[in-house]
């Protein structure tokens, strides 16, 4: 059942007033709503009411009123708090919550020792200073200078004129307007504050006085936010447009001021009037409010180009360390996203590159396929790309089988992968193809079907090891109608479902049961071996049988597929592709495409140059497998079952099974399921003096291989033709981002996709070993893990030593009850009894005898004993007698 939601209306800036009754009542401020349920937390609640108010959130009190009690306010502190106020209010749809803001205290004027006309004497070199150029969103360039707004209403430092918009703070965490002795000044040097300022001294020469330039408005607004924070105070804009700014401090009658101006047929922006002199004492508080997000992200953005990782939090610790600035948690993730965008290019510039972008993949890579198409409304909706490198190999080298998937991307706009990987020669992972769109759908896949068929010169015999879901069934079916192709169903995927189908009350070790029965009938290689295992799902539950022989077995099961899957029975083959898409999800959509490729790239190169210095005539893995079957050999006895120059032989060991050369079967099935010869076939092929290797599929060759990775991905050219990319995507179409955008909130570290959900993991108290396991009962002195795995049971004793597997074998078992118990002689030799009793030794009852009496008719056990129930004979009362009555009394 989904948590009851309650809306908290928030308000902040009002004031409180006493009414007659001696009730509270809140006038005036500003109100947001935010809706939380039993699940909030309060460090979550109180960082979103920071970020609403654009406060610091470590000086935000949170108070409200108990229903039907506004004379005292109540204080939330802690997540208890949070959820009693939630509780207080469960008949009501919303809560008033008041929001109280702590005024920073002012230092002692005894550590204050420098003044500042001191330190803020203009250089009388006149030096042009060399401002770092922050780069501001496009809509902040050009606006109305006659655009005035409340000084509540909270927008970025730099953008309009809003008459006494402060940039350092906020009306609500302003410094208390009581004028201090002029006397006072800033902590600078010789403060406890100067190492954290050392960042920051580079800064106080930014503004030098009258005739300095800048190269843009920008540039100007970024070299007095700078210089304000170097020499510690705050301003406010008076003007603040195109072409003009003017600033002056925010102390009250502070004469510090100054006037910037477009110089007339230029972009330079000069310092027409400057008064350098300061008569207050400035901020006392350095909080973030004066540090823009474009501002944190031209901090750090060389740090984020050599540690992609940087944290919002390690942002948060070093600019406090060296600015002497405080942010808060959002705007260090805001300021990050800017750098990030500033360094790896824009998200919305990069699908308006798509069209180049494809063109470049073609003609780069020569027989590659690169498409994109788009929404009515020209938002992006797909992009499919595969290399010929990848096509060329899947289709010289790599067997008839390919794995389709899907992975969601984490990006700013979302969108999910699609893939198409095969198994190379030696069970490895080789990318095909993949695509990039918006959402899974049947639509969707069947575009990607049609893009895929449309790159490979051939599908005949092809077999696809996907999900049986509807559209993907449909799709396969309807794309590829004209040539033989076989839709394998993944079996994990059909087991999940099976588990999810089931209606019955079902234990986990019975469900595990029935999955292994049902692993056990996939893998199965003769007809007979697949109805013995769907016959033990039987027994356990007839829903399940019926289920599984509905499934349509001819799909996924090994006795009765049509086609070949080489025994790879599940779907999340890819993972290594998918898990390059994964690490690179947070990059425009070019740029991701881009690392994919690097990825296929070095991939290619790598094996190329390691199969290089085989030796053997087989893969790898796949020598290890013929040594394996090789070795079995030994035990094997050959007999033809026709004439001398027959094809057919009989071969005995553990069974009889008949191989038959010329059709490269045996009927064992496993020679057929893997195209490499069974233990049979190798003494068949042995004793005609053979080779083993002529019999192997020419897709496990060293030779053949190296024939998969023959070709080169090559790399497609950067960003240095951007001019002719934004003409030639506007001459083609005009590719706009998709509606959807990424949820606000911290992304999801979990990665998903193929990846199945891991059980949850215990410690042993006694032995300190972690096993994924379902239950753990203590039993006096020893803990019984039950482990998720084929029926294994560890107990761990007292001195931490564990079970080992012999004791589920069939020979133990048979051990353990080897033993027989005797019987023990009748009545019959009660004299001989009697006479070898007296000899040894007389026995007698034990003293203890049945006390006298009735015995009770009760059972006494675990249950407690009932007290009597005393009822009164006059008032018929319960629980006392007539004596003490009150009634009588």
């Amino acid at each position: 059942m989904a948590e009851k939601k309650v809306i908290a209306i928030c308000q902040l800036g009002g004031i409180f007033k006493t009414l007659s009754d001696g009730s509270l009542s809140y006038d005036g401020g500003d109100a947001h709503a935010i809706d939380i349920d039993e699940n909030s937390k309060y460090n979550d609640f109180q960082l979103e009411i920071a970020e609403m108010f654009n406060c610091i959130h470590s000086s935000v009190s949170i108070k409200y009123f108990l229903p039907g009690n506004r004379k005292t306010l109540i204080t939330i502190s802690n997540d208890k708090d949070l959820q009693r106020m939630i509780k207080f209010h469960e008949n009501s749809s919303s809560i008033d919550v008041y929001i109280m803001v702590e005024e920073a205290v002012a230092p002692d004027a005894s550590n204050m020792p420098v003044s500042r006309s001191s330190r803020t004497t203009l250089s009388e070199a006149g030096v042009l200073a060399d401002a770092t150029p922050c780069v501001l969103d496009d809509d902040m360039d050009e606006i109305s200078p006659q655009v005035f707004l409340d000084s509540t209403f909270n927008v970025p430092d730099d953008l309009v004129n809003v008459g006494e918009h402060i940039v350092n703070i906020d009306e609500h965490m302003a410094i208390a307007s009581t004028e201090l002795p002029q006397s006072m000044s800033l902590p600078f040097t010789g403060s406890s504050d100067e190492k954290h300022m050392k960042a920051a001294q580079q800064w106080q020469n930014n503004i030098t006085g009258v005739g300095q330039r800048f190269n843009s408005v920008t540039d100007f607004r970024d070299a007095l936010r700078k210089y304000s924070i170097a020499h510690q105070f705050a301003f406010k804009y008076k003007k603040n447009d195109s072409h003009r700014v003017t600033v002056k401090c925010k102390a009250e009658g502070c004469p510090w001021r100054i006037h910037a101006s477009r110089l007339s047929t230029t972009q330079l922006i000069c310092i027409k009037k400057m008064n350098p002199t300061h008569t207050c004492e400035g901020s006392t508080v350095t909080t973030g409010h004066q540090a823009t997000r474009t501002w944190v992200a031209g901090i750090i953005k060389e740090k984020l180009k050599v540690s992609p990782n940087y944290k919002p939090k390690d942002i948060v610790t070093d600019i406090k360390e060296q600015y002497g600035v405080q942010l808060n948690y959002f705007q260090a993730w805001r300021g990050k996203e800017i750098a990030k965008e500033q360094l790896q290019g824009s998200y919305k510039e990069a699908y308006g590159q798509l069209p180049y972008f494809c063109t470049q993949i073609m003609e780069t890579n020569p027989g590659s396929r690169a498409t994109f198409t788009t929404k009515d409304d020209s938002s992006f909706q797909r992009l499919f790309v595969a290399f010929h490198a990848s096509l060329y190999g899947f289709q010289q080298g790599c067997r008839p089988l390919l794995f389709l998937g899907s992975v969601p991307l984490k990006s700013k706009y979302e969108g999910t992968l699609l893939a198409a990987t095969a198994p190379d020669g030696d069970d490895d992972v080789f990318p095909v193809a993949f695509a990039v769109v918006d959402t899974v759908s049947d639509d969707n896949w069947l575009w990607f079907l049609q893009e895929l068929k449309a790159a490979l010169t051939t599908c005949n015999g092809l077999t696809f090891v996907a999900d049986r879901e509807k559209g993907l069934k449909e799709s396969i079916s309807d794309v590829f109608q004209d040539e033989t192709v076989y839709h394998a169903y993944c079996i994990r995927c059909l087991s999940e479902q099976l588990i999810r189908d089931l209606k019955g009350q079902f234990s986990h070790e019975v469900k595990r049961l029935i999955v292994d029965d049902l692993y056990a009938a996939a893998y199965a290689p003769r007809a007979e071996d697949f109805l013995k295992c769907i016959d033990s799902i039987k027994s356990i539950s007839v829903e399940a049988y019926n289920w599984v022989i509905e499934s349509e077995p001819n799909h996924w099961a090994n006795a009765y597929f049509p086609g070949k899957r080489y025994n790879h029975m599940t779907s999340n083959f890819g993972e290594m592709f998918y898990s390059w898409a994964s690490e690179a999800h947070e990059l425009p959509i070019t740029q991701m495409v881009d690392t994919v490729r690097g990825k296929i790239m070095e991939l290619i190169h790598t094996r190329r140059t390691a199969s290089n210095h085989w030796l053997t005539r087989l893969t790898r893995f796949r020598e290890d497998g013929l040594e394996k079957e090789s070795i079995k050999v030994c035990a094997l006895q050959v007999f033809n079952t026709d004439h001398p120059a027959g094809n057919k032989f009989e071969v005995r060991g553990d069974s009889i099974d008949v191989v038959d050369i010329s059709t490269y079967e045996c009927s064992c099935k496993v020679w057929q399921l893997t195209d490499l010869p069974c233990c049979h076939a190798i003494a068949v092929i042995s004793c005609l003096g053979r080779d083993p290797y002529d019999f192997c599929a020419r897709f496990f060759t060293a030779e053949n291989y190296r024939l998969t990775y023959s070709e080169s991905v090559n790399p497609i050219p950067s960003e240095d033709h951007k001019p002719l990319m934004k003409e030639f995507s506007q001459a083609i179409v005009t590719v706009t981002p998709p509606p959807t955008r990424r949820p606000p909130g911290r992304p999801p570290t979990k990665k998903a996709g193929m990846h199945e959900s891991s059980k949850r993991q215990l410690q042993c108290s006694r032995c300190k070993e972690f096993l994924y396991v379902s239950s753990m009962r203590d039993h006096g002195n020893f803990a019984v893990h039950d482990v998720y795995e084929p029926l294994l049971v560890y107990t761990c004793f007292d001195s931490g030593v564990r079970t080992d597997k012999r004791f589920f074998t069939a020979e133990n078992y048979r051990l353990t009850y080897s033993e027989s118990v005797n019987p023990i002689p009748s009545e019959d030799h009660k004299p001989l009894m009697k006479e070898f009793s007296q000899a040894i030794v007389t026995v007698t009852p034990p003293p203890t005898r049945r006390p006298p009496g009735r015995p009770p008719t009760k059972k006494a056990g675990m249950h407690e004993s009932s007290k009597r129930q005393l009822q009164c004979s006059r008032c018929k009362g319960m629980g006392h007698n007539k004596s003490t009555c009150k009634d009588f009394i």
